[in-house]
């Protein structure tokens, strides 16, 4: 886990998000990354070379060949790009990104960083049954940067059971704002996704942010925006149930944000993980027993 704590500067950076129009200007995005211009190849073009955004994985590597913004940036990558955890019982990353944090679901609170702890039936929209199930399991938390593969994978196999909604705040997620805002990830907006599993419950939870001006479900397509009032809940009979396997994709983000990956089975995560360590989508980050 973490053991960075906020600076002064960490708060200052995050308290100046309250005043302005978070999804307005989220909106603003979303319209503007899906439009098709002449300076679409150019604005890609700088973007890619100030993040560093490496191409080559990419199953189309021309930066000048994508029509908007976000077809560049929910761009596939080569199967080969990315393999898959194989192992008997493996857990894989479900993204590429950094972790935030990781480890244990002390009743029913998940470590955010130093200091700093959140509710787990907040984080979950309420939901009472999910939350006694996963109360003392494991989590994982992943930051997706800007220059990051931005689509999402099943870390294992697992059957869809329900979807949520959580309408919220859109701060930032960036490690400053991890630092200094309590409750970060229960306030923000975000779609929770459940699975059963051989190994138990999972839930998947997809935490929108400042500029990620949509979060998308393969079952379900967009999902926000628009802006609900209320929690929203989808159910998933059997007869409808969709099931997916280790490595397939469940999702994706039009911008950066971060995944947090819930399981009731006590899983071993890897030793010589921690805060801070680069992942890869489809990397062995540890084990259900």
């Amino acid at each position: 886990m973490t053991t960075e704590s906020a600076s002064l500067l960490d708060r200052l950076k995050t308290y100046s998000l309250y005043p302005l129009p978070q999804h307005a200007l989220t909106r603003a995005v979303y319209w503007l990354t899906r439009q098709e211009s002449r300076l679409t190849p150019t604005v890609i073009a700088k973007f890619a070379n100030a993040f560093d955004v490496d191409m080559n994985d990419a199953v189309n590597p021309d930066l000048s060949s994508y029509r908007t913004f976000n077809e560049f940036f929910t761009r596939a990558l080569k199967p080969e790009a990315r393999p898959i955890a194989a192992g008997l019982d493996e857990i894989a990353s479900p993204a590429d990104g950094r972790i935030s944090a990781i480890g244990d679901i002390t009743d029913a609170r998940v470590f955010q960083a130093k200091g700093r702890d959140y509710s787990l039936l907040s984080l979950l929209g309420g939901d009472g049954e999910a939350t006694e199930r996963l109360g003392n399991g494991r989590f994982a938390t992943i930051y997706l940067s800007p220059r990051d593969y931005h689509r999402l994978h099943m870390p294992v196999g697992g059957r869809l059971i329900k979807q949520t909604h959580v309408p919220g705040r859109l701060f930032s997620v960036g490690p400053h704002t991890v630092r200094a805002l309590p409750d970060l990830f229960a306030r923000n907006e975000r779609v929770i996704a459940q699975f059963e599993t051989e190994y138990g419950l999972m839930a998947l939870v997809l935490v929108g942010a400042m500029n990620v001006a949509a979060i998308e479900t393969v079952w379900h397509g967009l999902v926000t925006p628009p802006q609900r009032a209320n929690i929203s809940h989808e159910s998933y009979a059997d007869e409808k149930a969709l099931q997916l396997q280790r490595g397939d994709e469940m999702g994706r983000f039009n911008m950066g944000s971060t995944i947090i990956v819930l399981l009731e089975n006590p899983a071993l995560w890897r030793q010589d993980m921690q805060s801070g360590d680069a992942v890869r989508m489809g990397q062995f980050i540890g084990q259900v027993s």
